[in-house]
């Protein structure tokens, strides 16, 4: 199928600033996103906004809300995100808990009228996770076997963070969903973790690790020669800023109880192509690599994380909304993408 265009909905600002949902999904609509990722977070928002003392029933209902949003405006939902710190977990009673809260999301899923969950690598702390891969592989079969009793089943993709405890390279996900085995568990390749993994050092002077471009040369060439791209389930592109000073202890974004790395992702992802912003990953050469070499088509996801998400100004969903778009635009002009519609006149003008 062609490209299409979509975006995660926090991207188009936090809810905790005062961006609604039905506000970002306007702006989605008025520049030509065809879906969302849609964020636990803003389904949370929704079902707290809602009368009665039971939340989970208010979640139900507040997928039901959502669902309505997007189909009026001709969105779709392209999955639920993010079902986090899952597998490998050494407390089993916590996995457990975790597999209640599963049974949760498919009721979630089927009322959002979505067929996708997306689970990210875990990157809880190594004192509570297994060393042993087996077993992260054991939880996550389990999982995708509980999505094929669904009706309709539910499908999974799961997405190597660059600061994931176990799993926090491609090559590790793609190893992970090759043992998994199961037809409804995919990879989500994300351009920002790939080169977090391998090109990126927040707490670098030079915001480089050693070695950088020969290693993004490498790990190219491994995933135009092992991954099967008919599990790939989605995409997402976008890129991050360099940094003026490491991430250490007294910088702004430093913070003690989390990785630099994904401190610098909260705070510093940029949309592809914004050079003038200080993006420096090469996002280009692995985006072609996906989208030339391997040949992916279908959903492409601008998953922006950003500071600017969290502050309050009213024109924040238009702004990136609008920076996603040109960037959209740039990307299929870059890569000669095959697309469903035309860039809108809107986002053209913008260029």
């Amino acid at each position: 199928m062609p490209c299409k265009l979509a975006i995660t909905s926090i991207s188009l600002g936090r809810c905790f600033a005062g961006h609604s949902l039905p506000r970002k999904l306007d702006m989605a609509r008025l520049y030509g996103y065809g879906g969302i990722e849609l964020s636990y977070e803003d389904l949370v928002l929704v079902a707290q906004q809602l009368p009665g003392d039971s939340m989970s029933n208010n979640e139900l209902e507040a997928a039901r809300i959502i669902r309505i949003l997007c189909r009026e405006r001709g969105l779709a939902i392209l999955c639920l995100q993010p079902f986090a710190h899952y597998e490998g977990l050494l407390d089993r009673q916590a996995h457990l808990k975790r597999l209640e809260q599963l049974s949760s999301w498919f009721q979630l899923a089927r009322a959002l009228d979505t067929d996708m969950i997306q689970v990210p690598s875990n990157f809880l702390p190594s004192s509570e996770l297994s060393e042993d891969p087996r077993l992260a592989i054991a939880d996550l079969r389990e999982l995708a076997d509980m999505g094929l009793q669904q009706q309709p089943p539910i499908r999974f993709v799961y997405e190597a963070l660059c600061w994931g405890t176990r799993c926090n390279l491609w090559e590790q996900s793609w190893d992970v969903v090759q043992a998994v085995d199961r037809p409804n568990f995919g990879l989500c390749l994300d351009t920002f973790n790939i080169a977090g993994g391998i090109y990126a050092d927040p707490c670098s002077p030079t915001g480089r690790a050693p070695n950088c471009e020969r290693r993004v040369r490498e790990s190219i060439a491994r995933l135009v020669a092992t991954v099967d791209i008919s599990k790939v389930f989605y995409v997402q592109v976008v890129d991050a800023e360099q940094l003026a000073e490491p991430l250490i202890r007294g910088h702004k974004f430093y913070n003690e109880e989390q990785p630099a790395k994904m401190s610098w992702s909260r705070n510093c992802r940029l949309f592809y192509g914004e050079k003038d912003r200080g993006a420096y990953l090469p996002i280009t050469e692995i985006s072609r690599a996906i989208f030339q070499e391997l040949g992916f088509e279908g959903w492409v996801s601008m998953e922006l994380f950003s500071r600017r998400m969290s502050d309050a100004e009213g024109i924040v969903p238009r702004e990136l909304a609008s920076r996603g778009a040109v960037a959209w635009s740039k990307l299929i002009k870059d890569m000669k993408l095959r697309v469903e519609a035309p860039v809108s006149t809107r986002v053209a003008a913008s260029l």
